[in-house]
């Protein structure tokens, strides 16, 4: 009974109804098991890395469906400056408390840059994975790949899909 009071007044503070009759005063919306943000400007691999592109640089990194899953990051295992990395291989690793998982490239290129902070505060890229949590920034030396990526609305279905498969 507790619990259900609990429930009713906190759906009440939110403006949440299951009431039929109420619903023409909400504005419509779905809740969806990937609660994860999504930003426009960002291509995205179908294994969760994201790329943005400006100009001439590239910058990697994973995306925030992706640490979410990882849960708490620990450590952080990135390639040397000056390395090449090409599309559809690993270039590092991401190790968090649950478990390891291999980076895959989204696209092939030369590493001009990689984000040192990393090293020492691994947990960026829960906190921030669009920003101070990025990983690496390369020359691309196929801009064409970039096409083969997902943009924002296209990235969103496929998380949804992918979480409701699971």
């Amino acid at each position: 009974m507790a619990l259900r009071m609990w429930a009713s007044s906190t759906a009440n503070a939110l403006k949440l109804s299951s009431s039929a009759s109420k619903s023409h005063l909400l504005p419509p919306f779905s809740i969806s098991r990937c609660f994860s943000s999504v930003l426009e400007g960002f291509k995205y691999a179908n294994s969760h890395e994201w790329v943005k592109h400006e100009g001439s640089v590239a910058t990697i990194g994973i995306s925030d469906h992706a640490q979410d899953h990882l849960g708490e990051v620990v450590f952080v295992e990135l390639p040397e400056e000056k390395s090449s990395v090409t599309k559809a291989n690993n270039f590092g690793a991401v190790e968090s408390v649950k478990a390891t998982s291999e980076i895959i490239s989204p696209i092939s290129g030369e590493v001009i840059e990689v984000n040192t902070k990393l090293a020492d505060s691994p947990g960026l890229i829960n906190s921030s994975p669009y920003e101070d949590g990025w990983m690496i920034k390369v020359k691309p030396s196929n801009p064409a790949e970039l096409e083969s990526l997902m943009g924002p609305k296209e990235y969103t279905k496929f998380c949804e899909e992918e979480d409701a498969a699971h």
